[in-house]
């Protein structure tokens, strides 16, 4: 993001004299003595030099020639927050040079969470237009307003540069700069939707056809946990005339009532590696330090009763192990981070981080290809990464009379309000985003570690509103207001999401 004046918009121009018309009248005589030819019209036709003169003789200053500035205008100014105060008539802009692909789309109700469907249109896409297909849920101002959508976001353009040719013959027509279209499809939804999430499907696997259930999770502010089949949802988007089963989708195919009245927002789906459903399984956890497993057998859903209960106070986010299908990760605003085994008898917890923050934990993200870092972030915009091989396991009997917390072996302070997102890059394993209460969405390389002379180099070259930069920061995104939610799209590498208040974001950036 760049600042500029508001002001600064209007061209800087600068007057030109007017022509001045007291020039010197030709001589009659000498008209008449150039022969038989009449100005019938009686012009005054003087040469550039006789204007001079004539304005020369009438006592008038001559305005000299103005020559064209070759000065370039100022760069404009990267926005740094926490260093940068926008002023009164300064305004956020976009700096387009730095996005491959930058879209907005507003809604009608905050849809606060929400997830990214999987399609039958390829991985590792590349060409533009992009299409994308998400799952969402509103917070509307009436219970009775609120609704589950899917949405599909197509014409998704490469973001147009300065200088950039619009004659260019493109194979993908991917240099125009057109608005996205938005489309969706939405079944009634009874209270507002806390968190949503999608059923995972394997890597490299189509959409189940039509007639298969993809199932969608809602944690409702009401208590409820609700399990929808969306799959006539998403046809409906794409085959067009298509009528999809009320019977099928307006109604949840399953409701959780395992936590009574107590809400949440902690919810993760594990899967056994196949599109077979009844190999799904379910964690919610709710505001009274509850965390309740839900399965599915070949006839359907089974809630179990008997609650996992080792924190004390609520339960913020979960998280299935990538590499073991029994383990699972829980953060609460107890300060902890916990893990769990479901095998474990006594549904406590089998090892922890025991204060992991200084305040509440918000999120956390499991890395999907090193299955030993976990990420956490806090209530005081902390963001921490933990080696959990180095996490001492519970009931192991200890020599010292304390125990030793383990330090992370990363921790950022960036953001200035609660991080309310963190998400690892699905294939890129140094690489996450995080979001966060101050608007901002932020971009990670772990990998990125400057030597002593490079940072010595880097700092002195810096500006000084640049050297509290933390150089694995690879990009600040902004321009959103209280973004709650970020994804990375599983199948357009280096595509990211993100929703607010104001709406969602798509977009790519030249940093991933």
């Amino acid at each position: 993001m760049s600042k500029r004046s508001a002001s600064d918009r209007a061209t800087d121009g600068q007057a030109f004299a007017k022509a001045s018309g007291s020039g010197a009248k030709r001589d009659e005589n000498e008209v008449n003595d150039i022969g038989e030819f009449e100005d019938a019209w009686e012009d005054e036709i003087e040469s550039e030099e006789e204007v001079v003169d004539g304005e020369a003789g009438d006592g008038e200053d001559v305005m000299p020639a103005i020559e064209e500035s070759e000065e370039l205008p100022p760069a404009p100014e990267a926005f740094i927050p926490g260093t940068h105060v926008l002023g009164k008539d300064e305004i956020l802009e976009p700096d387009d040079s730095v996005y491959i692909m930058r879209h907005s789309m507003n809604v009608t109700w905050p849809c606060l969470s929400f997830d990214v469907l999987r399609d039958s249109l390829g991985d590792e896409r590349q060409r533009y237009p992009a299409t994308a297909y998400l799952v969402a849920g509103t917070q509307a101002d009436q219970a009775s307003k609120n609704e589950l959508s899917v949405f599909k976001m197509s014409s998704l353009h490469r973001t147009q540069k300065d200088g950039d040719d619009s004659d260019s013959d493109e194979e993908d027509d991917d240099a125009l700069d057109e608005d996205a279209i938005l489309e969706f499809r939405s079944v009634p939804h009874h209270g507002g939707v806390n968190r949503i999430r999608a059923q995972p499907l394997p890597p490299s696997s189509p959409l189940p056809p039509a007639s298969q259930p993809y199932f969608t999770a809602t944690w409702a502010d009401n208590g409820k946990v609700h399990i929808w089949d969306i799959r006539p949802l998403i046809e409906s988007l794409d085959v067009p005339g298509y009528s999809w089963d009320k019977s099928r989708t307006n109604k949840p195919a399953f409701t959780i009532n395992s936590h009574g009245r107590a809400e949440g927002f902690a919810m993760d789906w594990a899967s056994s590696g196949n599109a077979n459903p009844s190999s799904l399984r379910l964690l919610t956890g709710d505001v009274h330090s509850k965390i309740y497993l839900t399965t599915t057998t070949p006839s359907g859903f089974n809630a179990l009763s008997q609650p996992f209960t080792s924190h004390t106070s609520s339960v913020e986010d979960l998280q299935w192990s990538p590499s073991e299908p029994t383990v699972f990760a829980s953060c609460s605003a107890d300060c902890s981070v916990q893990i769990w085994d479901v095998r474990s008898k006594g549904r406590r917890s089998v090892a922890g981080i025991e204060p992991a923050h200084e305040s509440d934990v918000n999120v956390i993200s499991w890395n999907r290809s090193t299955s030993y870092l976990l990420l956490s972030g806090g209530d005081e915009g902390g963001i921490k990464v933990w080696d959990l091989r180095n996490v001492q396991k519970k009931g192991y009997v200890q020599v010292r009379l304390t125990t030793v917390v383990p330090s992370p072996v990363a921790s950022f302070k960036w953001h200035t309000a609660p991080i309310t997102s963190i998400e690892w890059h699905p294939t890129e394993d140094s690489i996450f985003a995080a979001s966060g209460a101050d608007d901002q969405v932020t971009l990670w390389d772990l990998g990125v570690e400057p030597d002593d002379d490079e940072i010595g180099t880097l700092m002195n070259d810096a500006p000084d509103s640049a050297r509290d930069v933390p150089p694995q920061l690879l990009f600040v995104h902004q321009g959103q207001k209280d973004v709650k939610e970020v994804h990375w799209h599983p199948q357009i590498p280096g595509a990211i999401l993100s929703t607010a208040l104001d709406g969602f974001n798509i977009f790519k950036t030249i940093s991933v």
